[in-house]
C-alpha cells in the first residue's frame, strides 16, 4: 500500500494509530485558505474528530518524494470544498502537506 493510500485509509477510518505511523515527527501542514500551519499532533487530533469526510479521492501522482491528490471534502459544519493536496515524503513518511481549496455550495 502506498503512502497516500495509507493516508487516505487513516482519514476515512479516523485512525490515529495509522496516521501516527505515516506522519513524520517534523510534519507541517500549511492551509493556504486560512493561513494556518499545523503540526503532527494537531493534525492527528483533528483526524480523530471525524471532521473531514472525503469523497472522489483521486491520487494524481505519487513517487517516493511527493504525492498529489484531489478530493471533495465535507466538514461537520456543512462546509464543502474541492481540495488539491500536495505532500512531500521523507523516510517513507509525510513531512509536508499543502492544500489549495475551492469552496463549494452547501
Amino acid at each position: 500500500m502506498s503512502i497516500l493510500e495509507k493516508f487516505n485509509k487513516a482519514i476515512a477510518n479516523c485512525d490515529a494509530n495509522l496516521a501516527n505511523e505515516i506522519i513524520h515527527n517534523d510534519f507541517k501542514f500549511i492551509l493556504h485558505s486560512s493561513g494556518k500551519t499545523l503540526g503532527k499532533k494537531e493534525v492527528i487530533e483533528w483526524l480523530k474528530t471525524g471532521d473531514v469526510k472525503r469523497s472522489n479521492v483521486r491520487i494524481l501522482f505519487e513517487n517516493d518524494k511527493v504525492g498529489f491528490e484531489h478530493s471533495f471534502v465535507t466538514f461537520n459544519d456543512g462546509n464543502k470544498e474541492a481540495v488539491m493536496n500536495f505532500l512531500k515524503f521523507k523516510d517513507g513518511k509525510i513531512i509536508h502537506q499543502e492544500t489549495g481549496a475551492t469552496k463549494l455550495p452547501k
